[in-house]
């Protein structure tokens, strides 16, 4: 799908962006592009929340539709001021690869996030499939029962169809993808998983497995717990992905901070995928050295190995 040495993470999620695949107000103008904000969307399936929409730059000027992008935890995309953990800079990052022609021109649509983004985050397939001595534990450690099945209704059923009709979009599921971080990386590969005729690529930055790193005082108990945790949630993916060759996953992650942790169910994950005959051209997952889990890395330029 997008590989390479010397690949930075923004543009491999720019470049997945854009291959094949109501009331306005103006916001804060991007360097590159405009943003159009849709405050307090209302939903019959989750609470109402902001969804800010970045337009290309030849957008204005020009009659053609574009693939869409639908990024988690939108707040901390564009504007710096608008979140307490830096931005992504999605709309620079994405404004030079296509001053550069290395894309299509995407429609980005930032959907932020509620005080429920745990619940909405992570899968329901996931927590139904725990073992019962677990499922508790989990859902604890989100808040609560899962609410992610309502978030992806509120996403096909009611934002895309707004999307659709209020921008020029390509709107089929090769030129619809979804993207985030960490709980965003989760809920971007379940949407696929559960929603494939309409998502056609998940882009997933230092996906937040569910493994807790504490809160159990035998390490041999804490592997236990996880190891459970972690042939639940692979047994998931492998039930759930579409067959290969029409959809695409893109996969990374740092080696510090939060994303240490991450190896061993990154790899179980990865090894699903090759089981079930994904290849470079659908499926990639890449290490970046030093990179940590927070947006200033999800923003870098760091290079993978």
């Amino acid at each position: 799908m997008i590989g390479g040495a010397g690949l930075s993470r923004r543009t491999a999620l720019g470049l997945l962006a854009a291959l094949p695949f109501a009331g306005r107000a103006a916001a804060q103008a991007p360097i590159d592009g405009r943003l159009v904000e849709h405050p307090d969307l209302a939903s019959a399936h989750v609470r109402p929340r902001n969804v800010t929409v970045w337009l290309p730059p030849s957008y204005e000027a020009g009659s053609d539709r574009h693939p869409v992008l639908y990024m988690h935890d939108g707040q901390n995309l564009f504007d710096a001021s608008k979140t307490a953990f830096g931005e992504w800079g999605v709309d620079e990052h994405l404004g030079r690869l296509i001053g550069n022609g290395q894309v299509r021109a995407p429609i980005v649509v930032g959907v932020w996030n509620t005080s429920l983004r745990l619940r909405e985050y992570v899968p329901a397939d996931l927590i139904a499939a725990l073992p019962a001595e677990v499922r508790e534990d989990v859902q604890t450690l989100y808040g609560g029962a899962p609410l992610s099945d309502d978030y992806l209704r509120f996403l096909v059923e009611e934002l895309k169809p707004f999307i659709d009709g209020a921008y020029r979009t390509l709107t089929g599921p090769a030129d619809t993808m979804t993207a985030g971080s960490s709980m965003g990386g989760l809920i971007s590969l379940y949407a696929v998983m559960k929603r494939p005729e309409v998502f056609g690529a998940a882009a997933c930055l230092s996906t937040h497995w569910p493994l807790r790193i504490d809160g159990l005082d035998d390490p041999a108990a804490l592997a236990v717990w996880r190891e459970k945790v972690v042939e639940a949630w692979t047994q998931v993916v492998a039930n759930g992905l579409p067959a290969p060759g029409s959809h695409r996953f893109y996969f990374d992650r740092g080696d510090e901070t939060l994303d240490q942790f991450y190896a061993t169910f990154q790899s179980r994950i990865d090894a699903v995928f090759r089981e079930r005959g994904y290849g470079p051209r659908d499926f990639q997952t890449l290490l970046f050295p030093g990179a940590q889990h927070n947006e200033a890395s999800w923003n870098s330029a760091s290079t993978c190995r």
